[in-house]
């Protein structure tokens, strides 16, 4: 039973803390509608790579320097805010600038991926305080377990994003720039002020 609780419990944490990266991955998808399958397995991976080396990070802060992480965690919303943002307002002037075409090679760069993907995980370092009674082993398959939720949510909302982003051609990139921007605020509104 302590089994099932265990996996259910990181299952159930995993969901939670992809919901922002399938957002972010149904951006990527409607901004690039003929994405190879290859490169959106890459863009799953470094978004479960990312929500399993943040929760990991929080739990090893929580054993080590828990002053220090405690000092930082005022600044995270304001961090994947300002992350969001950039990146948000960058795919929607790119969205107004060019004109409407069916595909867009490359849309997503791997820089602006990484930064998509701190942006989105950055506030599951938290996760390491409510994993911290776990043992090594249990935090890393904890951690390991919301990396694969994390893959396989990332990769739906890149399907979906895919299709739609075909359908939209021209406007995909400003609805996913408007997409990126409001997860930003949403973050710093939840973080900050409730």
């Amino acid at each position: 039973m302590k089994i099932f609780m265990f996996l259910f419990n990181s299952i159930l944490l995993g969901v939670g803390l992809a919901m922002d990266a399938f957002s972010v991955s149904l951006a990527n998808g409607l901004n690039e509608p003929c994405m190879k399958r290859r490169k959106m397995c890459g863009v799953a991976g470094v978004f479960s790579f990312f929500q399993f080396a943040m929760p990991m990070l929080g739990w090893i802060c929580v054993h080590t320097i828990s002053k220090t992480f405690n000092a930082f965690e005022k600044y995270i919303p304001w961090i994947a805010f300002s992350l969001l943002l950039f990146i948000g307002g960058k795919m929607l002037v790119e969205g107004f600038r060019t004109k409407a075409s069916a595909c867009t090679e490359s849309a997503v760069g791997f820089g602006a991926l990484l930064v998509q993907g701190v942006a989105t995980s950055i506030d599951a370092l938290s996760v390491g305080f409510t994993i911290s009674e776990h043992t090594a082993s249990e935090a890393f398959s904890c951690c390991l377990l919301i990396a694969f939720v994390t893959f396989f949510i990332c990769m739906t909302g890149i399907l979906l994003g895919k299709k739609f982003g075909t359908k939209m051609a021209g406007k995909a990139s400003v609805l996913g720039g408007a997409i990126l921007i409001a997860i930003g605020v949403e973050i710093l509104i939840t973080g900050v002020f409730l």
